[in-house]
């Protein structure tokens, strides 16, 4: 039997920035939908088109390249997933229509999915007892390229045009690809089945198992309403108080408070608080509309929006994960790909409803749905997830 990769610290850093990097890409476009919309002579519904095709082609790639990592070999897999993602962004940087710049966005979408196998093979190289650690760290990458990419994006474009977004992002993603090939160790398939085997067996869980279709509904609520804010915030702050590309990025950085709930979800599942604390943070996730919609007059009143919609969103997922990871430990690749599609499934339908509705009726229309949504979503946890009494759920963490 082969002896398994030493997993070093930095082995560790490079695959949290890649992860970063990689998440990063589909992120970028975010603040820069105003002047996507001024090149292209186009309205905010068909600019945020983007977002969704962008959403669309992640979710492709969880379903047909993440499932690869198990019986591919690694090294090559990632190598070639970032080259691609390069090319792709060096694409959209040179797209002279937006036909072509939602073509690229598609592919960049598709292969962007470095993360979603960068955090099972760290899982897979670290040791039992450094696996949990060794995991949060390659999250903690992923969460803050979600969170820096649209500050990033804000600050290149003030200072050299949307194009400039794309040019830098490629190159990065370029020496990322690189060093995939100089530094990941080889790593031999852990799976010989067929991909038809492993995709059809996705279907299975999702048949037999109740508590991922309740928590892949879960994610993929939150996600919409996290892509309902964020799909079309920056029509509104350009709109109502003529912030600059620059400016509406650095909004990004109150999100970084959403990184900061991963311990507190992470210990509130593990003392068996995971059902009560996925409510809380979807409530939150409600109140925080009224904070949004009052925000087109106050940015006081946005900004605490942002910063308590973030942090219910990111509560929610931590919560959704550390309950599904409980399922099946020989199947968690599967279960990603599964839970994932659906959060993802869920930010691509919030892209496309944010754009409609601002179209149809500004702000007002995105909060106007936010809300409905984040109801939705508690009205269907507190159905399904808060049924058994408190007391129950406080020492039944495993009991679904």
């Amino acid at each position: 039997m082969s002896r398994k990769p030493e997993l070093t610290p930095g082995l560790i850093a490079l695959m949290a920035v890649g992860s970063g990097l990689s998440v990063a890409s589909n992120y970028y476009v975010q603040p820069l939908l105003d002047l996507l919309s001024q090149e292209f002579a186009l309205s905010s519904t068909q600019a945020g088109l983007i977002v969704t095709v962008s959403q669309l082609g992640y979710l492709a790639g969880l379903i047909c390249i993440v499932p690869l990592g198990d019986h591919h070999e690694r090294r090559k897999l990632l190598t070639l997933t970032t080259a691609l993602t390069a090319a792709g962004l060096m694409g959209m940087a040179f797209a002279q229509s937006f036909g072509i710049l939602l073509s690229v966005a598609v592919v960049v979408g598709l292969t962007s999915v470095t993360a979603q196998i960068l955090v099972p093979l760290a899982a897979h190289l670290a040791t039992p007892a450094k696996r949990g650690a060794t995991v949060s760290t390659v999250m903690s990458g992923l969460l803050i390229g979600i969170l820096l990419a649209r500050t990033f994006a804000g600050l290149v474009a003030e200072w050299g045009g949307w194009r400039a977004v794309y040019m830098v992002a490629a190159i990065l993603m370029a020496m990322f690809s690189l060093a995939c090939y100089r530094f990941l160790p080889h790593i031999a398939p852990t799976s010989h089945t067929t991909y038809r085997q492993l995709y059809v067996s996705i279907l299975h869980l999702f048949r037999d198992e109740p508590v991922l279709r309740r928590r892949g509904f879960l994610g993929g609520m939150q996600y919409a309403v996290f892509g309902i804010l964020w799909t079309s915030m920056a029509f509104m702050l350009a709109k109502n108080f003529h912030y600059s590309e620059g400016v509406i990025g650095m909004f990004g950085l109150l999100g970084a408070v959403g990184a900061l709930t991963a311990k507190f979800a992470g210990r509130l599942a593990d003392r068996g608080w995971a059902r009560l604390g996925t409510g809380g943070f979807i409530l939150m996730t409600t109140l925080s509309w009224w904070l949004l919609y009052s925000g087109q007059w106050s940015i006081i009143a946005f900004g605490l929006g942002v910063v308590f919609l973030d942090l219910g969103v990111q509560g929610a997922h931590i919560s959704n994960q550390s309950e599904i990871y409980r399922l099946n430990p020989d199947a968690r690749s599967r279960l990603t790909t599964g839970y994932m599609s659906c959060y993802f499934l869920g930010g691509a339908a919030g892209s496309a409803l944010s754009a409609t509705f601002y179209g149809i009726a500004g702000w007002s229309g995105v909060c106007m749905i936010g809300a409905a949504v984040s109801l939705v979503s508690f009205l269907f946890w507190a159905v399904t997830e808060f049924r058994m009494p408190l007391k129950r759920m406080r020492h039944a963490p495993g009991l679904h």
